[in-house]
């Protein structure tokens, strides 16, 4: 098991368009359920993504480039999105699981996004609450150029 930290390219905050915010999660939760990793909690911020996950088979860099190349191919772009490479840390036992879940899951919190932790639309703790979509982030002009790059979605 590991805490998995990814950023997009140039941190830029691509996840503050909420329809690629959800389509990344609906990656992750696809990938999941095909059995490639087990998903522990997630957390997509506007510029990088953390995730508790644990392969199911072959490596942890596999698994990491399962999902960015998952959710870039769904976007129908052919350009770099993600910063090379990722940041991981193992996770020893289920007291540092919940210790580390509840650290990402009080990020948007930290961050003053959020009030509560099950408010942030784009991660576990929300999921987890049963709490509707939040309604879709209006784009900036910098960020034009991914929300048109994104083909039936």
């Amino acid at each position: 098991m590991s805490f998995v930290t990814i950023a997009t390219r140039g941190r830029r905050p691509i996840f503050q368009i909420s329809r690629f915010a959800e389509l990344f999660i609906d990656t992750l939760l696809r990938f999941r359920a095909q059995g490639r990793y087990k998903l522990h909690a997630y957390l997509v911020m506007p510029d990088h993504v953390h995730l508790l996950l644990t392969p199911q088979s072959g490596l942890l860099d596999q698994a990491v480039a399962l999902i960015q190349n998952g959710f870039t191919q769904r976007l129908g772009i052919e350009y770099f999105l993600w910063e090379p490479g990722f940041t991981a840390h193992p996770v020893q036992g289920i007291r540092s699981l919940e210790i580390l879940r509840a650290y990402l899951h009080q990020t948007p919190v930290r961050a003053h996004i959020v009030p509560s932790a099950e408010l942030y639309p784009y991660s576990s703790a929300h999921r987890f609450a049963g709490i509707p979509s939040a309604p879709t982030t209006t784009s900036t002009p910098e960020l034009a150029s991914y929300e048109t790059a994104v083909q039936g979605e």
